[in-house]
């Protein structure tokens, strides 16, 4: 299980992420769900170690302290990020891509296993294991991505916006995996601005305002809720 506690993060003056608490269970799918600037991001950048979070904060991954660990080092306990832009090598071959996801020492013992998953999860990429990156669509380059941190055979997944830039049709395909991630018995943070989609994949929901979290309950409570449909579900793709 993933557990965060009194996360709070500035940027100088700016206080971007204020005591913000926070957990994810194995074979559970998480959404965060606020608008632009609320301070999504910025909580899994912390998580990832691409911020550092003021003194106090708490991060756990089944008792190991994610906070006192180089951020080279996440891997190797079990957290894998794909960030908002997804961040593959567009000159290298799917297969290329892949396997630099199995660098780290854990997942080295299951790389093969952990690629059959990976084309299990996305076909296409199993037909186009030497094709290079960088002449794929957003989507497929997504799903590089995504199956690169399932390479590193992860215990909690993070998402920073998936569906972003992606067409109705893929970004369907893609949540699929995702939905599909779960019983591989991984647990999953999603940053989203796709209320629909994610909620209709999710086991529970935080909702954050201006680096706070003033809300949470399943899937199903933010669904109904009149003020969630008014703030995210009126206009979603």
């Amino acid at each position: 299980m993933l557990e965060v506690k009194q996360l709070s993060v500035r940027y100088g003056k700016h206080l971007a992420l204020d005591n913000v608490a926070l957990r994810v269970e194995q074979k559970e799918i998480v959404v965060m769900l606020g608008a632009n600037g609320a301070g999504k991001s910025s909580m899994l950048r912390a998580l990832g170690g691409m911020l550092r979070p003021q003194a106090g904060a708490s991060a756990t991954l089944e008792g190991t302290d994610l906070f006192s660990l180089a951020p080279h080092h996440l891997v190797e306990h079990g957290l894998a990020v794909v960030p908002e832009g997804r961040g593959v090598f567009v000159e290298l071959t799917v297969r290329d891509n892949l396997k630099l996801g199995a660098l780290n020492k854990r997942a080295r013992a299951t790389e093969t296993q952990n690629l059959a998953r990976v084309i299990e999860l996305f076909p296409r990429l199993g037909e186009r294991l030497d094709q290079r990156v960088g002449t794929m669509s957003g989507g497929e380059q997504q799903m590089v991505a995504v199956g690169r941190a399932i390479m590193s055979a992860p215990k909690i997944l993070l998402l920073d916006e998936p569906s972003l830039g992606l067409s109705p049709l893929m970004c369907q395909e893609l949540f699929r995996a995702i939905e599909r991630i779960r019983e591989l018995g991984v647990g999953v943070l999603m940053v989203e601005q796709n209320a629909n989609l994610s909620l209709a994949i999710s086991d529970r929901g935080y909702l954050i305002e201006t680096g706070r979290i003033v809300g949470e309950g399943s899937a199903s409570q933010l669904r109904d809720d009149p003020a969630v449909q008014r703030a995210y579900l009126g206009s979603q793709h």
